[in-house]
């Protein structure tokens, strides 16, 4: 390694590390604060608001890596521009591309980073924030997460439900069984799926099954469509439904399988899934947009200029992401698709952006 990449090395990891402290710092401090009065109003101790609060800290961790990213390198580039050494490297006959290549190094040391915390950390951590947030948020009462089947009993009326669709809140594979005070079946509504019209739930496809005391047997009835009058809503499934980041890219994957294969529509998690794949990618895009930023004479006449145009590019990544991903929900845009093109456009604004440094 020569000495050039590893002042660069050298200066970056000092920068990234304390850009990323002290912006982790300002956000978990601002996350307790916002939930201050609901942690003073509820039954869990001050060392359970704490704890939910620091196993936040993974997943804003990762999110945060890109953005720091971009801007610890424009910021090292920066200074080496106004301190006139990029000059003196051109001087010595080096190119400035020459810099870039421990640019390339780290962004992919970053994507393994990132891949790594995706897969093994933030969906545990994830997982085991939203079972404290349900135990602060309602009394201190637990909550058990499922990304198969879902379970639950309210009353007499036991709830098994085998898929529920994020995005339109419709529900399919529906059981319910209702028992009397000695446990006994006294009715059972089987319905192919179920969708939520305020204040009632409306089934397809019923079978349902009243028992008769008189004959001692089961009355059994089909509807094409029925409305019943449920103690629960859309949001209490979603609750107890664990979602896709709470699950590893692999276990998405598994799921993803197994609900298309059982005829339910899986578009939500297989954007999700490729969504997954494309993040850990964004650190060397942004990587190589640092560099790219950090070279030109903009920033060394105006650092703060530079960092803000960091700051945009990173906020303009996010944007277009987030509405393309949510054209992959609505089935606009095919699920790979929706994942990655935000980082081709990226990628290919990044490679014009350097090739355009004056040499």
């Amino acid at each position: 390694m020569s000495i050039l990449h590893k002042y660069f090395f050298k200066e970056f990891i000092r920068l990234f590390i304390i850009i990323q402290i002290v912006v982790i710092v300002i956000l978990l401090s601002i996350d307790y604060l916002a939930k201050l009065d609901i942690f003073i109003g509820s039954q869990v101790s001050i060392v359970k608001t704490f704890e939910y609060v620091l196993l936040r800290a993974p997943i804003m961790l990762a999110g945060l890596i890109p953005s720091v990213v971009i801007l610890s390198i424009i910021v090292v580039f920066g200074l080496m521009n106004r301190n006139n050494e990029l000059v003196a490297i051109k001087s010595g006959g080096v190119s400035v591309y020459y810099l870039v290549r421990p640019v390339i190094f780290a962004g992919i040391a970053l994507i393994g980073i990132m891949f790594f915390l995706g897969e093994t950390i933030v969906p545990v951590t994830e997982a085991q924030s939203k079972v404290i947030k349900h135990e602060i948020t309602h009394g201190g009462k637990t909550m058990h997460r499922a990304k198969k089947d879902v379970w639950m009993k309210q009353d007499n009326l036991i709830i098994h439900i085998k898929y529920f669709n994020p995005l339109d809140k419709t529900i399919a594979g529906i059981i319910l069984t209702e028992l009397d005070n000695k446990f006994n079946i006294i009715r059972r509504i089987d319905a192919q799926s179920g969708m939520y019209t305020e204040p009632t739930w409306l089934f397809s496809k019923v079978i349902e099954q009243i028992y008769d005391k008189t004959n001692l047997d089961y009355v059994v009835k089909t509807y094409k469509n029925k409305e019943y009058i449920l103690n629960f809503l859309p949001k209490d499934i979603a609750k107890i439904v664990k979602k896709s980041d709470e699950m590893t890219m692999f276990e998405l994957l598994k799921y993803v399988k197994k609900i298309e294969d059982e005829g339910y529509d899986a578009t939500s998690y297989r954007v999700d899934f490729f969504a997954k794949t494309a993040s850990p990618v964004v650190c060397l895009i942004m990587a190589m947009i640092g560099a790219a930023v950090g070279m030109r004479s903009l920033v060394k006449e105006n650092m703060p200029a530079g960092i803000a145009l960091g700051i945009g590019i990173s906020f303009f990544y996010y944007i277009m992401h987030g509405f393309c991903i949510s054209l992959g929900y609505g089935k606009v845009l095919p699920a790979f698709l929706s994942a990655w093109v935000t980082n081709i456009f990226f990628f290919i604004f990044a490679m014009l952006f350097l090739i355009s440094i004056d040499d």
